[in-house]
């Protein structure tokens, strides 16, 4: 069966619903909502269940929307009677500015304003980490990135990572989970550990790898004895044109064997971890014997104002691979209730802010049974 996303591409489909969201049914006894939100529903459904609030949402930076269709199947499955809401959104991945308003919704405030916490949580999330991938992404200007994020954070949160990471711009992602939601397999070789049951030695480590999965393209990680240049040319030299390209993830409080026989080059720039003068002596060997072909892959601590950095310097990097500074939750989100029977009513400071890119959301049915 064909995923949401590929419908949705084709046009047969406005969003994504939870057939691919699934949530847990708790969400609608309210155990994700703060008590406080709970407490005024039974008020408002007791004293004031004819009143029609609107709640807008927003936030306070230069952005990337994500989160957008899984909060709509939020309210859609788990609102009192939806079909009577008035709901009006961006769609995902659209760019948006401070406090330009994404998101309204009309109705009765029991139908729905318990849910309004959960919102704002979905939409900082998936929010952040489309935007931090849209930042790393530009900054990459065509080199390609991965992310490799499923080590810095709880692996519960690897499917709509992996979609706000798609929606930012990145489509290469190391686990299965992080492409869930939008297709596609997760990719990678070999950790340091695969090369510590080789003793170390990366050319019988990398040769395992090849007969092994012999349709893959070889990726060797060079820095497990903090000496890339070295064993760069040891698996070129082994492998040639079948090797594809060389990982480097030195440790920040490393550094390489290279800077040990060259100290003369020490002194004008931080030598440890991954850096450029590195990377641009690791080009040059490579070049040096032949081996043209061979792409470099660097990774570890890598972030915007970095890959900027190496870029500006022109490291002759082919592939990034980005982790934890993707995941970082840096945009949150406020809803407001705004108007009261369409007439100004809200806290100060807070005004209901019309936004003619909204489009009116309708009720939305899912592709099939699945995920109910």
């Amino acid at each position: 069966m064909e995923k949401e996303i590929e419908l949705k591409v084709q046009g047969k489909i406005d969003r994504l619903t939870n057939e691919t969201f699934k949530f847990d049914e708790r969400v609608g006894e309210g155990w994700y909502s703060a008590v406080y939100f709970l407490k005024t529903r039974e008020i408002a459904k007791k004293y004031k269940s004819d009143k029609v609030v609107t709640m807008q949402f927003f936030q306070k930076e230069e952005a990337v929307v994500c989160g957008m269709d899984e909060v709509i199947s939020l309210i859609h499955t788990f609102a009192e009677d939806p079909e009577a809401l008035e709901i009006n959104a961006l769609q995902d991945g659209e760019s948006i500015s401070p406090f330009e308003t994404i998101l309204t919704i009309k109705g009765h405030y029991h139908q729905f304003g318990y849910l309004e916490g959960v919102i704002d949580g979905i939409l900082a999330r998936r929010t952040s980490v489309a935007t931090n991938v849209y930042r790393v992404v530009k900054a990459a200007g065509d080199k390609k990135v991965i992310f490799m994020g499923d080590r810095d954070d709880h692996f519960s949160n690897q499917a709509g990572d992996g979609y706000a990471a798609f929606i930012g711009g990145m489509s290469a992602q190391a686990t299965h989970a992080m492409n869930e939601w939008w297709g596609e397999k997760g990719l990678g070789t070999m950790p340091h550990a695969m090369i510590q049951l080789f003793n170390g030695d990366i050319v019988e480590a990398s040769r395992a790898y090849l007969e092994t999965f012999p349709e893959d393209d070889l990726i060797a990680l060079v820095d497990y004895n903090n000496d890339v240049i070295t064993d760069s040319l040891k698996v070129g030299k082994a492998f040639g044109q079948k090797l594809k390209g060389v990982r480097i993830d030195t440790s920040k409080t490393m550094m390489d064997q290279y800077f040990i026989r060259n100290q003369d080059m020490l002194g004008s720039f931080d030598a440890s971890g991954v850096n450029v003068p590195l990377v641009k002596a690791l080009r040059e060997a490579l070049d040096g014997e032949g081996l043209h072909h061979v792409q470099i892959v660097v990774s570890g601590g890598f972030t915007a104002d970095k890959i900027k950095r190496f870029e500006k310097e022109e490291a002759p990097v082919d592939v990034y691979g980005v982790g934890g500074s993707l995941l970082k939750v840096n945009i949150g989100f406020t809803g407001d209730d705004v108007l009261l029977d369409g007439k100004h009513e809200a806290k100060a400071g807070r005004k209901f802010n019309s936004n003619p890119r909204l489009k009116e959301v309708p009720m939305q049915v899912q592709t099939s049974e699945e995920g109910k």
